[in-house]
Formats: structure tokens, sequence, C-alpha cells
């Protein structure tokens, strides 16, 4: 599932049923959109008729891209043009200039279920020798001639609907954020699978619910996970990757009737990303401090990159930081960090950690580890943070005392959220860079 509704720029046509050997055409999206409004409908209909067919053909194709309905099946295309399926697409056909106007007008408006932001399952049918719940396109003409709008057309067929006019038009990029997802990561991909698992867990009541507020894959989500994955027959690692993630999406769309006139729909909240996952001058807050902390550590065996201030707030000294790490890594180079960027700086940071000089090897202790640590986490890093924070509130009395046994619990989590309290972080109990860097800081200076 795609967080936020668009236009894309392309769609690939299978040509063919999908299961069939047939070839891949990728079309813009409009001409795609006028291919198979020439194909389904008359040009001499009346226009309010024609206007009407085009936003059901419209959102019915956005349906399948938003939902990746062919994609998180294996495919390696978005629709195709069986009817028995779809919608027809005749390659190469001519196409009517009325359909072409109009089509240039409404290819960015789609139908929404009142309520919901997730373009509608817009199924539809001849209406003639073949019959369907949806719209009927021959139906379509009556109405015109009894004088309904396309608007009303669809309310008649669809029920309580709306139009989303003029959406953003951009790139059709997959979902899936291009690695895998453990146990450690936080972020809005985390928080989507959580969200996903608990709609799929009422359902399947053997997966347990897990809170979704603070986007962590904590113990809890890799236990859902390995739920999930054991009853859909997937390797039980408790890892998202590639083939977890489709999976999830697939489940996801079909438990919620996302492809049936029945849909309960994605409402905004639901879609609504917590956490910024684009980051630029002007930001502010832990998340910035996060990107400050690793560009820093990567930056002590990088000379390319300049030194900068871990204050949370993302200044020019922060964008020129951006801007080499770009460089040197072959990004496009904005100064802002967006999905490419984030991925590529953790997945420095972590090389780094993994191939760590010899002569820096008696300090790696010290060093972040490179995953969060929360509530449930448990092993030698929790030991290593617990010694920490169990120092720093011998020294300092407005963090409590904490003993060291390698099981982060809720007095762990009270004393992290008093080191963040003194350090103006967000008290969440969690354990980020950002977090780690202050703990760290504060014991080297009573340990001094």
């Amino acid at each position: 599932m795609i967080n936020e509704p668009f236009i894309p720029r392309t769609i690939t046509v299978h040509l063919g049923t999908p299961q069939s050997n047939a070839r891949n055409v990728t079309v813009n999206f409009p001409d795609y959109i006028k291919n198979v409004a020439s194909s389904e409908i008359y040009p001499t209909w009346p226009e309010s008729a024609i206007r009407a067919n085009i936003y059901a053909i419209t959102t019915f194709a956005l349906n399948r891209i938003y939902t990746e309905h062919y994609r998180s099946q294996g495919y390696n295309f978005d629709i195709t043009n069986s009817t028995q399926y779809d919608q027809a697409f005749v390659q190469g056909r001519d196409i009517f200039s009325n359909i072409s106007r109009i089509v240039d007008e409404l290819f960015n408006d789609y139908v929404v279920k009142e309520g919901t932001i997730s373009p509608y399952f817009t199924q539809y049918c001849s209406g003639r020798g073949v019959n369907c719940k949806g719209l009927k396109q021959w139906g379509t003409v009556d109405l015109a001639n009894r004088g309904y709008v396309p608007y009303d057309m669809l309310r008649y067929y669809y029920g309580n609907v709306n139009l989303v006019r003029n959406a953003p038009v951009r790139a059709n990029i997959p979902s899936y954020p291009g690695r895998a997802l453990r146990q450690g990561d936080r972020g809005e991909d985390v928080r989507t699978i959580q969200r996903e698992l608990n709609r799929i867990a009422a359902n399947y009541p053997a997966i347990p619910t897990v809170p979704v507020d603070l986007g962590v894959y904590d113990a809890a989500t890799e236990r859902a996970v390995r739920a999930f994955q054991r009853i859909f027959n997937l390797a039980q690692d408790g890892i998202v990757g590639k083939e977890t993630w489709y999976r999830l999406k697939y489940i996801y769309a079909s438990v919620k009737g996302l492809s049936e006139l029945y849909s309960e729909g994605i409402t905004y909240s639901e879609a609504q990303r917590a956490f910024s996952r684009v980051l630029q001058e002007g930001s502010r807050g832990s998340e910035v401090r996060t990107i400050q902390y690793y560009l820093n550590f990567i930056g002590f065996f990088n000379d390319t990159l300049p030194e900068i201030s871990v204050d949370g707030i993302f200044g020019p000294g922060t964008r020129n930081a951006v801007l080499a790490f770009q460089r040197y890594y072959g990004l496009t180079q904005d100064g802002i960090v967006g999905r490419d960027t984030w991925n590529r700086i953790q997945t420095v940071y972590q090389s780094i950690l993994n191939n760590l000089p010899r002569e820096y090897q008696s300090y790696s202790s010290l060093i972040y580890p490179g995953y969060v640590l929360s509530v449930g986490s448990t092993g030698r890093v929790v030991e290593q943070l617990q010694s920490y924070l169990r120092v720093i509130g011998q020294n300092n009395n407005s963090v409590p005392v904490i003993n060291v046994d390698g099981s982060f619990g809720n007095a762990t989590r009270n004393a992290v959220r008093a080191v963040q309290r003194l350090y103006g972080i967000e008290q969440t109990g969690i354990v980020g860079p950002a977090t780690w860097n202050a703990i760290v800081e504060l014991y080297n200076g009573y340990r001094a």
C-alpha cells in the first residue's frame, strides 16, 4: 500500500491475463486513460455520461496502483488489459478527440468513498448482456438523458462517494523501502507495518497487536511479524524483507476489501505519517539530531564531510554536510534528507560499525549500535547502556540509579527519559542515536 494517493506519470500494462506470458508496455497515465475510454465507451454518448465513465476508469486504475494489487503478488506490472480482470487497453488504437479532451481535463481527479482518501474500487460493466453491482456504462447514457450530472451518476451507482480533484502527479515508486526492516529499526515504514499487522490481526487473532504511536520495531513487533509469517507460510525470521512486505500489503488490502465495492477504504488518520521522512534546512528535533550524529560519525572516517554540531537544528552547516555526503556517495545533491539519503546514511554507518579499524575497536561499546533500544530489548548492548545510566544516576540526582541486568524494562526506560529531559530530547524512553549520544556524553563527563 502506498501511503499517500497520487496520479502516476506512467502505468505498466500487461497485455493479457495476469498469468499469461504476454508483453508489458509502459505508457503515460493520461494516454492510458484515453486508450481505455476509447475502447470501453462511445464518443457519441452524452458528455456527462462520458465524464462519469472516465472518472470510473481513472479511479479503477489508481486503485490497482495504490493497493499494488499485482505487484504485491509478485508481478512486474500495474494492471492487465484483460476485461476479465481489469479494463480494455488496445495498444496503438486511435483515440477519439472528444475523449482525449475530457481526459486531459479529468485525469487527475478520482473517486473516494466518503471519509476516506484511497481511490475507490470503481467496478463497472457494460450493463447490456453483462451486469455487475457497480456502474453500468449504458446506464449512464440513460441517466444523462434524464438530466443527471456525472457526480450524481457516481453516487447513483456507488453510494456515498466524493471526488478528489487535482491530485498531485509524481513517479510511481514502489512502497518497499529498499531494505529489510528488523528489530531496532524505527520510522514511518515500521509504523506502516505495525498498522497493517494490527488490522490483519482483527481477522487473524493469532497475530498479537502492537503499539504504533512511536514506530519502533521492538520485540513485540518481531513476535507479530513471526506470527504473520507462520500463518502465511513465509520464512519465520521476524524480519520484513521484500517478500514479507508485499505479502503484508496483499493481505491488508484483502481484509479491508480495498479492491471490492464493500471497501473499508483508508482514512486520513490511517495514512497520516507520524515521522517526516524529509529533513531539510529549517527542520528541527530529534530526527535532525540523529542525522547529525550519523554524519559526524561517518565524517570521522571520511575527511570530505565537515564536522557539525549535534543540536537538532538543520542549519547551513548540516545542509553542507548532507551535500558532501550525497556528492561522495553519488546521490542527488539537493541537501535534503529524503528516503534515499536516509537509507544510504544508515547503510554507511552500519558498514563502518561492522568494519571498525582495529585501533578503534576498544571504543566500540561507546558507539551507537545502529538500532534503537526500547522496552523488551535484551543483551550485551542493553547491559552497556544500563552501566552508563547507572554511573550517570550515581552522579546526577535527576536520573534514577538502575540495576545492570541486560533487560530493558520500565526502570531503564525511566532513566532514559530522565536523560532525554536533561537534553531537551523528546521523552520517549527509546534510545536512538541522539539519546545514545547524550547518554555517552554524560557518562564520559562523570567518569573523567
